[in-house]
C-alpha cells in the first residue's frame, strides 16, 4: 500500500468549493479503496492519501491536474502496511484550532517541515479520529 502527503494551494477558496473536493474524494475513494484526511485551510490545503499504489498515481495525476489548487509538491511518498484512516474515505480537518488555526501556519512553514513532521500532524488527527 502506498502513502502520500502532499500541499498546495487553494485557488479561489470557499466552503462551496471544499464541500465539492469532499463529495467527490469520498466517492471516488470509496470506490478506489483510498482513504485519508485534508487539512484545509483559505491559503493552504494539507492532505494525506493512502491505498494501492497504482490508485494512489492516479489519484495524485489528477490532484495535479485540478484548476482548484495550485502549486502541489508532493513532501511525503513511502511503502506502508497499515492505514493511518481505515475509516475514512476522506477525514475533513476543516475547521480553525482542530491542527493549526487559519494564521497557525503557512506555506513556508509547511515546505520547511519535514516529512516525518508532516506525516506526524496526520497521525495526531488519526488518533484523535479515532477517539
Amino acid at each position: 500500500m502506498k502513502q502520500i502527503i502532499y500541499y498546495s494551494r487553494p485557488f479561489g477558496f470557499d466552503r462551496a468549493m471544499l464541500a465539492g473536493i469532499l463529495l467527490q474524494a469520498r466517492r471516488n475513494n470509496k470506490r478506489d479503496e483510498i482513504t485519508g484526511a485534508l487539512i484545509c485551510r483559505q491559503d493552504m490545503y494539507l492532505q494525506l492519501v493512502e491505498g494501492p499504489a497504482a490508485a494512489i498515481d492516479d489519484l495524485y495525476l489528477n490532484i495535479t491536474a485540478d484548476d482548484r489548487h495550485c502549486e502541489g509538491t508532493l513532501a511525503y511518498s513511502a511503502t506502508v502496511d497499515h492505514r493511518l484512516f481505515p475509516d475514512w474515505e476522506m477525514l475533513d480537518d476543516s475547521m480553525p484550532g482542530v491542527t493549526f488555526s487559519c494564521e497557525g501556519i503557512t506555506g513556508s512553514e509547511i515546505g520547511d517541515a519535514s516529512p516525518e513532521a508532516l506525516l506526524a500532524v496526520f497521525e495526531q488527527i488519526a488518533a484523535k479520529a479515532r477517539n
